[in-house]
């Protein structure tokens, strides 16, 4: 499987947060699967914990790249056409950060590894 992980279950898997699902946890840990993480996420984190709204990522904001590559995950940049696609989708949905999200997995045909139930709604395949 090919996994792009929100930012919260990037976030809980490296705190080993019970919130993640045994079925998430396991498809992470698999090695047999490539676990992709965006560019999106390096974003929200620094801003949200800048904005201190997340005051427990401190060492996750500070060195993302580092512990991301420690995780043997892959980055993933945000591309022209995962912009233009996340601009161009309609629907309720106004997160920029999970606009971005859902066009890149949409566009690159990864499974996201996410408790946003409404991302279905733009037609992401879902693991929870």
């Amino acid at each position: 499987m090919r996994l792009l992980l929100d930012t919260h279950a990037l976030i809980w898997w490296l705190a080993g947060d019970d919130r993640l699902p045994p079925a998430a946890r396991e498809a992470i840990a698999d090695d047999a699967n490539d676990v992709f993480v965006s560019a999106v996420s390096a974003m929200e984190v620094t801003t949200k914990h800048r904005l201190g709204k997340l005051p427990d990522a401190d060492m996750l904001a500070q060195d993302f790249t580092a512990i991301v590559a420690d995780q043997g995950f892959t980055e993933l940049p945000i591309s022209l056409a995962h912009a233009a696609q996340a601009g161009a989708m309609t629907g309720a949905h106004r997160d920029p950060f999970d606009r971005l999200l859902i066009a890149q997995a949409l566009r690159e045909d990864l499974l996201l590894v996410s408790n946003e139930i409404l991302f279905e709604a733009f037609g992401v395949r879902r693991l929870w």
